[in-house]
């Protein structure tokens, strides 16, 4: 762009500056006539723009500001007149650093296979003598290259230590090599991403689903506006039709839920301990932390990277070498700490939603049902060793074991008392009915399905009515098969809310 401008003044024959200042100051100067003398003032510099420009300015009013064409005034408006029109493109936006971290990263990973198997061949291509006296070297001066690796070990852990930050909720320390703001510019990326992929499913604003969801989030954000992360982010809610049982939030605030979840959960609450555990990962930076610690994971890899396809004596074994070393840092860095991140959001998330007095009894009931459904359709599932996530059974249990925790949270915010009936023990005898039923029937399907821990009830209790329904358009998941629990939303500052949706797929039996 200097080079553009400068060709243009350079061509120019007869050209007018002209800058007027709000506190009297004018600048004018004729490009062609460099010999002209003026007045000089105490109180003036000249500004030198290109070798054919001179601009003179008060001391304080005039910066100059991005490139050579442009003059701008510290204390008062600016207007600035051309004798030709001249059109500059926007400027281009540096891409975030973890975005361009994870471009780089394949080219990282090339490079240290290239080093590796570079210094195999160059060590296979030296004589026997070259290589004894190689070994001689390296046995005189072995002191001085472990001094050397522990200097710089240390180095990298004092950097590490460095970049040591404190969860917001929490107070846990964790690595954070990525800043939230530059995660924000990432996150803002991969929202306009999302819209323009979705775009065709998007529920509008009118629809129920919507507006149930909007509320549920609003109310959260609401109810937890004591914290900072919450109060500053404007969150905003898209639905998207899918039978996908997920729902997301990015560190933005914005918010995405799959009409597969909404078919998913039973009721408003179970909805609101899904959507408090989502929200708990964007105002826990849990992204930026996760990339932080796999940034750090994959830089030191690369020494190994570099070792194996040195040490290794061919290629193939080297590949296979390298692959164990991938399956072996998923196993004991990557979903150890993910699952970890997964349980401190559903701990924070259902403290979110015990502000927003939900019934956080009916959290445990909605991973039993995912367990449910899983065990009744048969689908296939990992072992939790080899997940990013914690199975059902462990998140139901873990979350039974915070409820005390949060129920008495939820009463120290002025929530209307829950029901005497525990969505637990009603879930508990219901499966235990179905499983009885199952057997006087001779249903095989059913054989081998985990009973969910009974919670003490009173005897003769019955399934709760009150059920909140899924939407008409996500009718393939069988609630026929699994019961559903429910209750009121919850009101929150006095005010009930009052959206609750018909469920066209429910109980026909």
């Amino acid at each position: 762009m200097a080079f553009v401008c400068s060709n243009f003044l350079r061509n120019a024959r007869r050209f007018y500056f002209h800058i007027h200042l709000t506190r009297k100051s004018q600048l004018c100067k004729r490009a062609d006539l460099k010999n002209k003398q003026f007045p000089v003032d105490s109180n003036v510099i000249f500004l030198k723009i290109s070798s054919n420009v001179r601009v003179c300015a008060t001391r304080q009013s005039v910066l100059l500001c991005g490139n050579v064409r442009t003059v701008c005034s510290r204390i008062g408006s600016v207007h600035t007149q051309w004798s030709r029109h001249f059109h500059t493109s926007h400027p281009v936006r540096a891409l975030p650093a973890p975005l361009l971290w994870m471009v780089l990263k394949p080219l990282q990973k090339l490079l240290a296979i290239l080093l590796g198997r570079s210094l195999r061949k160059w060590w296979v291509a030296l004589p026997d003598n070259r290589r004894q006296l190689m070994h001689v070297w390296f046995r005189r001066r072995r002191w001085h290259l472990v001094v050397g690796l522990g200097v710089t070990l240390l180095i990298l852990a004092l950097l590490l230590l460095t970049h040591l930050d404190e969860s917001p909720v929490t107070g846990r320390l964790r690595l954070l090599v990525f800043s939230r703001e530059t995660y924000m510019e990432l996150a803002a990326l991969t929202s306009e991403a999302h819209l323009e992929e979705f775009a065709e499913q998007l529920l509008p604003v009118t629809d129920p689903l919507h507006q149930m969801v909007e509320q549920s989030v609003q109310l959260l954000a609401q109810r937890n506006k004591d914290i900072p992360e919450v109060s500053k982010v404007p969150w905003s809610v898209h639905v998207v039709e899918s039978s996908q049982i997920n729902a997301f939030v990015l560190p933005n605030g914005k918010v995405f839920v799959f009409t597969g979840m909404l078919g998913a959960v039973a009721d408003v609450d179970q909805l609101m301990i899904v959507l408090g555990h989502e929200m708990a990962h964007a105002i826990l930076d849990h992204s930026a932390e996760q990339a932080s610690l796999s940034h750090v994971v994959d830089l030191l890899s690369l020494i190994l990277v570099t070792a194996i396809w040195a040490l290794c004596p061919g290629d193939s074994l080297a590949l296979l070498g390298g692959w164990a070393k991938d399956k072996l840092m998923e196993l004991m860095f990557n979903h150890p700490y993910s699952r970890k991140l997964e349980a401190e959001a559903d701990q924070v998330g259902l403290h979110l939603a015990a502000k927003a007095c939900a019934d956080v009894r009916a959290g445990p009931v909605f991973w039993q049902q995912l367990e449910l459904v899983d065990q009744v359709t048969g689908s296939s599932t990992l072992p939790e060793w080899l997940s990013t996530h914690p199975s059902h059974r462990n998140r139901s249990g873990q979350m039974d074991r915070l409820i005390p925790q949060a129920l008495e949270l939820r009463e120290t915010c002025a929530c209307p008392a829950l029901p005497p009936i525990d969505p637990r023990a009603v879930f508990s005898k219901t499966v235990h009915e179905l499983l009885e039923k199952a057997k006087e029937q001779g249903v095989r399907g059913l054989e081998g399905t985990h009973e969910p821990q009974s919670v003490s009830t009173p005897a003769g209790l019955a399934v709760s009515q009150n059920v909140l329904a899924s939407s008409s358009k996500v009718d393939w998941l069988n609630k026929d098969r699994v019961p559903a629990v429910t209750s009121p939303l919850p009101a929150a500052a006095g005010k009930e809310s009052h959206h609750v949706l018909q469920n066209s797929s429910q109980q026909g039996s």
